[in-house]
């Protein structure tokens, strides 16, 4: 083990060649596995639908890693706003997705993640504006022992200079070379090295690695998210951060990141296919049973695993007692399920909430 005391966290680009043949033998079938999850995205009309279900799902995983559990049930009823329902843990899950399509966003039009994105992303998460770490005192401690697991740089100048570099790393193709799964393992790993948020520094980082695969045009949708990869694998996950600080490892904690892209591209695709079925389903029994069916109403019940009727009026410009109407009749013949809360009521897509919450 190295000398931990004396430790410090270098800038971009690594001092040696981390690309090994195990690393590298490991690269195809992942790529082909994203491959595959990008062009089955596509296949599926509306981009909101996966966003919107995958994405919450993400939500919720990448905040069970930091303690904050919430069901499925209120996972989609907090994204109703309905005031009567209103959680600490669902408005931390929300800030979460609100964070997430923010980073998308940026990412699409300007084409780079830069610090002020990273900044932007954590200010969504944390709900405040607190910027760079600027005091000393951030230790990353274990949970059960309460013991002392790694310290990152505590001043604010290096931070900054560290958080510069990545900047430039990750933006600029000259910097490196690499194939850019291992670029992003190792973006993940500095910046979580860096550590440079009070808080939200895990949540923001698990944002980071989807954004930089749109970067590179490996996706199109931020939707192949390695957070349920990582709950599964915590222990892991920690100790291979750890072991690069202490025997600069790297082989171990690239292999984990790749399988991780391959596993859960795979279980992606996988879930967008079993959405795609259920959807024709459902719009084979909405098509021949009423007039008022559409391509719009449909997205609407997959956008909004819960659905409300101010979600109906805005997506189909009908009037309040229309949407009603529609909802009320679609529940009375059981393809929706109508429950109250507060003062409103919402309708869920049971089987599309069964086949999210099993996962």
């Amino acid at each position: 083990m190295g000398d931990l005391e004396n430790w410090k966290l270098n800038e971009l680009p690594l001092p040696i060649d981390v690309e090994t043949k195990s690393v590298l033998k490991a690269l195809p079938s992942a790529h082909a596995a994203l491959a595959e999850l990008k062009g089955m995205a596509s296949t599926i009309p509306n981009q909101n639908i996966l966003i919107n279900t995958i994405g919450l799902q993400e939500a919720k995983d990448s905040s069970a890693i930091e303690n904050i559990i919430i069901t499925h049930d209120d996972l989609f009823k907090s994204g109703l706003s309905i005031g009567a329902f209103n959680s600490l843990e669902a408005k931390e899950v929300q800030n979460y997705i609100t964070a997430l399509k923010k980073g998308f966003e940026i990412v699409q039009e300007r084409k780079l993640i830069t610090n002020s994105t990273i900044l932007e992303i954590q200010k969504k998460i944390e709900g405040n504006n607190a910027g760079f770490r600027k005091l000393p005192g951030t230790a990353l401690k274990n949970v059960d022992t309460g013991e002392t697991v790694y310290t990152p740089p505590q001043d604010p100048a290096e931070i900054t200079c560290l958080m510069s570099n990545l900047e430039k790393f990750v933006n600029d193709p000259s910097v490196s070379d690499y194939d850019p799964l291992i670029k992003m393992a190792i973006i993940h790993y500095q910046f979580e090295s860096i550590h440079p948020f009070y808080d939200g520094n895990g949540r923001t980082g698990r944002i980071i690695n989807i954004l930089y695969l749109i970067l590179q045009n490996l996706q199109t949708l931020p939707i192949l998210y390695l957070s349920s990869f990582i709950i599964q694998r915590k222990s892991e996950y920690y100790k291979l951060l750890q072991q690069i600080r202490n025997e600069a490892s790297w082989e171990e904690w690239l292999l984990f990141m790749i399988e991780g892209v391959e596993q859960t591209a795979k279980e992606t695709i996988d879930i967008i296919t079993q959405i795609k079925e259920l959807m024709m389903t459902i719009k084979q029994k909405l098509r021949n049973n009423y007039k008022f069916y559409s391509q719009d109403l449909l997205n609407n019940i997959f956008i909004h695993p819960y659905t409300k009727i101010e979600f109906v009026v805005n997506d189909l410009q009908v009037s309040r007692i229309t949407a009603a109407n529609y909802l009320n009749k679609l529940a009375n013949d059981g393809l929706l399920v109508k429950q109250r809360i507060g003062t409103g009521n919402y309708y869920i897509n049971e089987p599309l909430f069964n086949l999210l919450a099993k996962r």
